[in-house]
Parts: structure tokens; sequence; C-alpha cells
């Protein structure tokens, strides 16, 4: 059973790639990735006597991360008009938010599970059977996941 503070050392490992998985996961909107890590370090807290190997860690809380965001996703509406998504600027927020904001406008328009997909994969480095388990999909479909994510965003891209 992992102890308390081997639960902050592996956190402390993982946080920032999974920050950044749900980042891109929420279309570059960083405060509800924010909540939604927070939410998912406190599930994963409150339920680390059920991980039986601690070197699946990562894998195990990008599960939950997964999970929290699908439950997030199913109780809120996740709908910005294009005009909203153009503008995502703060007063607080510096310009470097905007370097991938490109990018994050394209993501918003692929299909979730192809979305999640190519971030898994591309992004987290998770491989083709891992990505399948956390997303709860067959290989083939990652795999054409892949495919059309490649295909989707690359036609997106080149119009910007």
């Amino acid at each position: 059973m992992m102890t308390r503070e081997q639960f902050i050392v592996q956190v402390k490992n993982h946080e920032k790639s999974l920050r950044r998985f749900l980042m891109a996961l929420c279309c570059g909107d960083s405060m509800l990735a924010d909540d939604i890590a927070q939410e998912s370090f406190m599930k994963a807290y409150m339920s680390m006597a059920t991980l039986e190997n601690p070197d699946s860690f990562r894998y195990w809380l990008f599960r939950i991360a997964h999970n929290t965001f699908l439950t997030h996703r199913r109780s809120h509406k996740l709908t910005v008009d294009y005009e909203e998504a153009n503008v995502i600027c703060s007063e607080t927020e510096s310009d470097s938010a905007f370097r991938y904001q490109h990018l994050h406008q394209a993501l918003e328009r692929l299909p979730f599970k192809v979305r999640t997909s190519v971030l898994l994969y591309y992004m987290e480095g998770y491989n083709v059977k891992e990505t399948a388990e956390i997303i709860d999909s067959s290989q083939d479909a990652v795999r054409q996941h892949l495919t059309r994510g490649r295909k989707l965003l690359k036609e997106l891209l080149e119009k910007e």
C-alpha cells in the first residue's frame, strides 16, 4: 500500500504532465483544467488503497483524470460560441497563453474520443494499448482515432 509521502512524491512527478493533458483536453481552459486536476488528485488520494501496483501510478492517475473529465463534461455543457473561443484572454493572462491558441481551437473541433486519443498518444506518450485502456475503447478504435485525428488536425491547421 502506498503511503501519504509516496503519494505526494508521485503527484509531484506527474502533476505537470497531467495538467498539460487536461489543459489540452479542455481546449485551453486553464481554470477548468486546474479544477479537474485538483478533483482528480483528491479522488486519487481517497482511493490510493485500491492502487495495487505503485509503478502504474501515472497510468492510474490519468485514468482517474479522464473519468473525472467525462463526469464533468456530462454534468456541465462545455459549449462556447466561436466568437468567445477566439477571445480566450483575460487581464491576468500573459501573451504566452496564446502560443497554442490555434492548436487548442483545432483540437476543440475534433470529436471527443479522437481528441483524447491524440492527446494521450502524442502528447503524453501512452502506447495504443494504454490509450485504449484509459479511454475504455478497443485498440483498433484508438488506431482509427489517431489516423482520423492526424488528418483532421492537418486540415484544420492548414486553414489557419
